[in-house]
């Protein structure tokens, strides 16, 4: 079992493996992959991605930037040049997987059109439609920034690409202000996600 858990991608594998176990048992237990299923498939996918992405948001805006002034200048190399890096790979792509998990879901379940409008092609009568629209429309400004401009100026920021010291400074500087706005959407858009679910179904 030590050796399962000390390598990490024999664990997630291993996870893998249980996790496909147990959505098999559901759809034996719903008698097939009808709609239903595929459902709860793609939520699934869209809290796991989702977990992963605020995650990382969280742990860059509640530890690594507010740490980064007190860590001694010699150690901080290892953050920019292996951590940062690293982290800010899986904090891309879960961004953009969660997005695309949460369209196919909306789309799924037939509300895509009706959300990303705000509930205006219903005259604003379906509130179902209106909140988890205002999460989704949060949710696709936070993907955006990640990859517009939290992502680019991080590379420049990290030394990934050429710039000067002071282009440095700039591009740190506005990847934190619109990593701290994505934490700022982060829980109304949490909100709007828990609520609309136990609330409409």
């Amino acid at each position: 079992m030590a050796g399962l858990l000390s390598n990490l991608r024999n664990t997630i594998i291993a996870s893998f493996l249980i996790s496909i176990l147990v959505i098999g048992g559901y759809m034996h237990h719903n008698h097939g992959a009808d709609q239903i299923f595929w459902q709860g498939v793609f939520r699934f996918l869209h809290v796991l991605c989702g977990i992963m992405w605020i995650g990382l948001l969280y742990y860059f805006n509640f530890v690594q930037i507010r740490m980064m002034p007190a860590i001694p200048a010699e150690l901080k190399p290892g953050v920019s040049k292996y951590i940062a890096p690293e982290a800010l790979f899986w904090f891309r792509w879960a961004a953009l997987l969660t997005l695309v998990m949460g369209i196919i879901l909306a789309w799924n379940r037939g509300y895509l059109v009706s959300a990303y409008t705000l509930g205006a092609l219903e005259g604003f009568s379906v509130p179902q439609h209106i909140f988890i629209g205002l999460g989704m429309w949060m949710a696709t400004i936070m993907c955006f920034n990640v990859w517009v401009f939290i992502w680019p100026n991080q590379k420049i920021a990290l030394g990934l690409v050429e710039g000067d010291a002071d282009a440095k400074a700039k591009a740190g500087r506005i990847a934190m202000l619109v990593s701290r706005t994505n934490t700022l959407l982060s829980i109304p858009m949490l909100v709007t996600m828990t609520m609309n679910q136990t609330l409409f179904g």
